[in-house]
């Protein structure tokens, strides 16, 4: 491959990642050999070629192989040769030399790139969301809100980044005089690491402080981080103080979150906190239409047998990513083998992910359907309380732990608060026993039921 060809990459590259993100991860790389479907780049040190391994590496070798190249991975490695011999590795000193005000003026701000599929109109919206949805639609209004931090959490594949980027781009169109600046807590930490090491720290703080929208990913990851906690409760505390949006997710509640110093879980609990719910059935299903829209402009004359999408929301029930991924590769399927998409076909294609997507109900998602359900504390659930309002319910848990779960007594033992087996075994023989004479009882067992198995 020539440089020439190389430099067309860059240009796409270019498009794809943002011009700082550009300046700072891309512009430095020499392509140095491409033999035998390797790709190797020289770097200027090991931590910037991880760096760039991790978060650019894919989007490198599609572009790489989108010149016709035989491209199976990319190798990045410290360049040998002296630095005069590797001018291009020069820049990547240049965005942090520069004057904050200088950069601001001149270079988008040093936030993850945005992903133009995620934007509300793409977004399917239903009742496990609602909530996080309006609270995103009213940020990304760009006015005045009655809540600050807005943060959001839930499992994985339930919308948190979606979101995230939707308010991005929104604030974007209607307020582009607004800096918004989009970025994983990863990234903040390497910048403040950065900042540290390049004795910029100063520059670090005032640009971070001069935005107007700070959105920041899965926060989870500072937790133990005792710098970049002290600096995020810092940024933090300046942001609010000067009337400016923050939006936090995560994977858990702010207090949930273990390591994580409590006078930033006193922060994040002062603002808005919503959890995403795992999907239901109808909104899987909304999910699978809207791409199905999608795709029959990309794979035309294709048909769709029905009962298929019924069939992968009740199936494929625990994230959202798998779910369109095993569409994706559907379509694809069918159009290379020039076949229906039918019920049969499916369940040929997806058999590896229906069988890992069956329904594995863990003891601990119980224990928070329970609780919610019948409006009792998770900690009073598992702890020692046995006021009859608790213990119910509580009973109720550990019978559909033995029910849905092929966890045996003692373990579900150990994930009630240490109990014995035969405290677990009486239990559910008294859900048993009851079940026969209360309506109510029964009822509420049924419900869980399904809303546990999807």
């Amino acid at each position: 491959m020539t440089n020439e060809t190389w430099g067309q990459v860059r240009e796409e590259l270019i498009k794809r990642v943002g011009k700082h993100n550009y300046a700072t991860w891309i512009e430095p790389l020499k392509l140095s050999q491409l033999k035998n479907g390797v790709a190797r780049f020289e770097v200027p040190t090991i931590f910037f070629g991880d760096w760039v391994q991790r978060n650019y590496g894919d989007h490198i070798r599609s572009q790489l192989a989108s010149t016709g190249a035989t491209v199976d991975r990319v190798e990045f490695a410290v360049g040998a040769a002296p630095a005069s011999a590797r001018p291009t590795a020069k820049p990547a000193a240049k965005p942090v030399a520069k004057p904050v005000a200088q950069r601001a003026a001149n270079e988008d701000l040093p936030g993850a790139p945005l992903d133009a599929r995620f934007t509300f109109d793409s977004f399917v919206v239903g009742k496990p969301n609602e909530l996080a949805h309006a609270a995103a639609r009213r940020v990304a209004e760009g006015g005045p809100v009655t809540f600050n931090p807005l943060f959001l959490y839930g499992g994985v594949g339930l919308g948190k980044t979606h979101l995230m980027h939707a308010i991005a781009h929104e604030l974007q169109a209607r307020r582009p005089e607004l800096r918004v600046l989009y970025l994983s807590a990863e990234q903040f930490m390497y910048r403040f690491v950065q900042a540290l090491r390049d004795r910029q720290v100063m520059d670090f703080k005032e640009l971070f402080r001069s935005v107007d929208v700070l959105m920041v990913d899965d926060v989870q990851f500072i937790a133990g981080k005792d710098s970049t906690q002290e600096e995020f409760f810092h940024t933090f505390n300046a942001l609010v103080d000067a009337n400016k949006q923050i939006v936090i997710s995560a994977d858990r509640a702010p207090g949930e979150i273990k390591d994580l110093e409590e006078r930033i879980k006193s922060r994040l609990q002062c603002g808005l906190v919503v959890d995403l719910h795992p999907t239901d059935y109808e909104l899987r299903l909304g999910i699978l239409q809207q791409k199905v829209d999608h795709y029959r402009n990309q794979y035309r004359g294709l048909v769709l047998a029905d009962g298929v999408l019924e069939f992968l929301a009740h199936r494929i029930t625990t994230n959202v990513r798998v779910l369109e991924g095993a569409l994706t590769r559907l379509f694809a399927f069918a159009s290379l083998v020039g076949r229906e998409i039918t019920l049969d076909l499916a369940q040929d294609c997806l058999a590896d992910i229906l069988r890992s997507s069956d329904r594995k109900l863990s003891i601990e998602e119980i224990q928070r359907k329970v609780a919610e359900h019948y409006n009792v504390r998770l900690s009073d659930l598992i702890g020692p309380k046995r006021l009859r309002t608790i213990a119910r319910p509580r009973q109720v848990a550990m019978y559909l732990s033995k029910q849905l779960t092929p966890r045996s007594l003692p373990e579900i033992g150990r994930r009630f608060g240490g109990r014995d087996h035969t405290t677990i075994m009486h239990g559910v023989r008294k859900i048993e026993e009851l079940m026969t004479t209360d309506s109510q009882l029964s009822d509420d067992l049924q419900l869980l039921r399904r809303l546990l198995q999807g």
